[in-house]
Parts: C-alpha cells; structure tokens; sequence
C-alpha cells in the first residue's frame, strides 16, 4: 500500500464500521466490539498520517475527478492534522461512552445509532482531510445529513421539532449562503484549492473579497455564530452521546475548523488584514461570547446550561480567526483541542450524572459529589479548563487568543475574553461547589445512587486526565499551530 493511500484508509474505515455494525447488531456485544475496534483502528490510521507529515512527507490523494482541475481529493496540512487527531481519539473515548450509557439508559435503535455515528465519523475525516473547499462542502452536508437522524434519535415530537430546527439552519446558511460563497470564489479564481496564502488576492476587489468572506463565515451555520445559533441548543434532545459528538468530536468543531480553513487557504490572512475585511466580524463573534454566557447563566436544565456554553465558546475560535495574526490563529487552532477534551468531559458527566439519578437539573445536584465522587470531579476538571485556568490545558489556547488581541491592539475584544472568563466560573464553578459543599435536601440524594456503569466511568476519567495532559504538553498543537499561522512574534 502507497504512503497516500493511508488517506483513503482513514476515509474507509468508518464507513466499513458501519456496514459491519449493520451486519452484527443481532449481538451487541460483537457490534460494540466492531464500533470500538473500528475508532482504534481509525486512531492509528491517523497516527501513521501524522508521523509522515512530521517526518515532512505531505500526503494527497485525489478521488474523484469531477471536473477539469475540480476534484474531490484528499491532503494533508497541520490544520487538518490537528483536527482529525483529535475527532479520531475522542472517537473512540466517545464509543466506550456510549456503551455504558445507552445499556443503562435502555435507548432503543441502538444499532441505527453507532451506524450513523460511523458514518458521522467518516464525514469528519473528509473534512479534516479535505484538499480543496469543493471537497470540504460535500464532506460537511454528509456531517449535517448523517446526524440528523442521531439528534431525532428518540423519534419524540421534540426530537423532530428540533430536528428539523437542526437541519433547516444547517442546511439553509451551507445552501443559502456558503454554497454561494463557493460558487463565486470558482467564478473568480477557477480554482478551489487549499493553498498557502490564500487564493483570492488580485482576483477580486476588496469590496467583493469582504463580501465574499462574509458569506463563507455566517454561512458555516456549524460554528454557531448569534443569530444562526438555534440549531445547537435544539439538538440536546438527542442522547449524552449524541451531544458529545455535537459539541466536541465532530459538528461544531467542523464549523469553526471550517473558518479557520478558509480564512487561512482561502483568503490568506494577510489579505484579510490589508483590507480590513474581518473587524466587524469579530465584534459579532465577541457578541456571542458574551450573550450565549449569560443566557448559559440563566439555564437550570445542565446540559441546556452547557450547549449556550459551547456557542459562546466556538466563537472564541471564530474571533481568533478575525484576529488575522499569528497568535491570534495559533490560540483559535488550540482551541478547537482544549475545548474539546474540556466540554466532552462536561457532557460526559451530564450523561453519568442522568443515568446515575435521573435528575437534569442544576438545582437538583447539591450534595451529589459525596454519591459520585469521581464524576463530580472530572465536571471540575472539565469547568476549569472550559474556564482556562491552570493546571488545564484551556489555558494556553485563552492565552495565545489574549496575545492575538494584543497583537491587533484590539484591546476591547481583550476585556471580551476576561469578561467572559468570570461569566465561565459564574455558571460552570458553582455546580461542582454545590455537589460538594452543600448539604442535599432532604431525600433528593438517595442512598441507593452511586456512580454512573464503570465503561461511562472510564470514558470521563480518560477526557479529564486528557485536558490536565494538554496543560503540561501542549508542544505537539503549539508546533501544528505554528507551522500553519507562521512563527508568531
């Protein structure tokens, strides 16, 4: 097998889990064994992808010749990298998961589930793997089209209202406004490639080009940017799981991977910079950081509390993206990581804490820590880093987003990321404070509650020890980073 054919491997191999769990899911236990076999294998595909591109070998692979000089093709570039590294890893942390929580929970359609999930996987691949922005989009429907059936997954009137709340926003900014934006970058360039510096300067006045940027940004529905935001708070009907990959592994790092690719190999930051395309965006992105904290602070139900947190978090990738600096990129690519070991955690422990005890409400969960210890734990882990304080590794990805302000002498957006950084410890701190430290009321903890199937256990542990890692060597995303944004001054 050639080196560039590992990049097919990676593709395949989800999409080749799903047809064996649809073939095994008579007995759960060889399906399970499937899906977890089939995250391994994918996990070391991708380790052997980025040992060829630290060892300076960038892999492509083209699959389909479409048109003249349009292909769906498949390569290789740090972004990328850092991307499918994490969404392969937390795949299989997140099938380990789901195993414990859909037997405990008794969720029905459990087969229909990991398929979906495979095939959510693999969509995931051909974006991180994308080698032009043709490539990218049909990748990114497949991502919206595969999870929808995952967030209708109980088939309740609330299910499919949301669902269609889910696939109307995604679908109508990605049709309605990001297929335009691809079209017309076509039109200008004939070309669709990812390339170093971007591809639109002396094709385009910087009217046009500010223009065009705009439709790539708001139509990326994925990153959630206020006002196309609904989707995402609508979507925790689904099963813990299902969040967990919503708002850790797969979609909504797909939306906000999807700014920084096009901003990077589309426009090129300098470009943005000189025509000052970005600022007004950036403002919008510090809006939404600071509304979908405080509308978090108003949400007694947990995991509406952390999907308005997850919102106001993916625009701090988007307002790094604005930045258009090195330090400004090298943060917003950081933390697409650290917030995604960080919230999974936090989703980990909303799903443990239902299963445990059936209660979905903050108020409910004074005393808790003292029934389950080891989760409550991982939640304050997981707050800490969200909040980006030491020794988690959200950290470092706030303080190389607070270098890019500086940088950009945008010292407003500045006292945004401190302001929202106290909003974070106002509605996530309070919760592991309250399990641990107040007294529960009387009969709201019951003896019999203790923790969560030990495989859910696990799962959270793994996601909660991963953010303190990332803390104390953060050097491999810090050296993917900069050898996208440059060296940073």
């Amino acid at each position: 097998m050639s080196s560039n054919a590992v990049l097919a491997v990676a593709l395949l191999l989800p999409i080749a889990g799903a047809l064996l769990i649809a073939a095994t899911g008579k007995w759960p236990n060889v399906r399970e064994a499937v899906t977890l076999s089939t995250a391994g294998l994918l996990f070391l595909s991708v380790l052997t992808i980025y040992s060829n591109l630290q060892g300076g070998t960038r892999l492509s692979l083209v699959l389909v010749e479409t048109l003249p000089g349009l292909p769906i093709a498949l390569a290789v570039e740090p972004l990328g990298m850092l991307f499918a590294l994490v969404a392969s890893f937390l795949w299989i942390v997140t099938s380990l998961y789901a195993i414990g929580y859909m037997r405990s929970h008794g969720e029905q359609h459990q087969t229909r589930f990991y398929i979906c999930f495979a095939v959510a996987i693999a969509s995931t691949m051909g974006i991180a793997l994308a080698a032009n922005m043709f490539t990218l989009f049909i990748f990114y429907e497949a991502l919206t089209l595969s999870t929808y059936p995952l967030v209708t997954h109980s088939g309740t009137p609330e299910a499919r209202r949301a669902g269609r709340v889910y696939l109307g926003l995604l679908l109508g900014t990605s049709i309605g406004l990001q297929l335009l934006a691809v079209v017309w970058t076509w039109a200008l360039t004939g070309t669709l490639d990812f390339t170093n510096g971007g591809i639109l300067r002396d094709h385009a006045s910087p009217v046009v080009i500010a223009i065009l940027y705009a439709l790539y940004v708001f139509g990326i529905g994925k990153a959630a940017i206020m006002p196309f935001h609904r989707w995402l708070p609508a979507a925790m009907v689904a099963p813990t799981p299902v969040s967990a990959l919503l708002h850790a592994v797969a979609v909504v790092k797909a939306g906000v991977f999807t700014i920084l690719k096009v901003t990077l190999y589309i426009f090129g930051i300098d470009l943005l910079a000189d025509i000052g395309a970005t600022q007004w965006i950036a403002y919008v992105a510090a809006a939404t950081i600071i509304l979908a904290s405080l509308v978090a602070m108003r949400q007694d139900n947990l995991k509406a509390r952390l999907a308005y947190s997850t919102v106001s978090q993916l625009s701090y990738v988007v307002l790094g993206a604005m930045l258009v600096n090195a330090w400004g990129i090298i943060g917003a690519g950081m933390h697409l990581a650290m917030h995604a070991f960080g919230k999974i955690t936090l989703f980990f422990c909303a799903g443990a804490i239902l299963v445990a005890t059936h209660k979905t409400d903050v108020s409910e969960m004074r005393g808790l820590g003292r029934r389950m210890p080891i989760t409550m734990a991982a939640f304050a882990i997981g707050a800490l880093s969200v909040i980006g304080l030491p020794p988690l590794g959200g950290t470092w990805s706030k303080w190389y987003l607070l270098l890019g302000t500086l940088e950009a002498g945008e010292l407003a957006l500045l006292g945004v990321l401190v302001l929202s950084t106290l909003l974070n410890v106002a509605y996530l701190m309070p919760i592991p404070v309250r399990a641990f430290f107040s007294a529960a009321p009387e009969g709201a903890v019951g003896e019999g509650i203790k923790e969560a199937p030990v495989v859910c256990v696990v799962a959270l542990v793994i996601t909660a020890a991963g953010s303190i890692a990332l803390f104390f060597n953060p050097g491999p995303l810090f050296n993917l980073m900069t050898q996208v944004a440059g060296p940073a001054p």
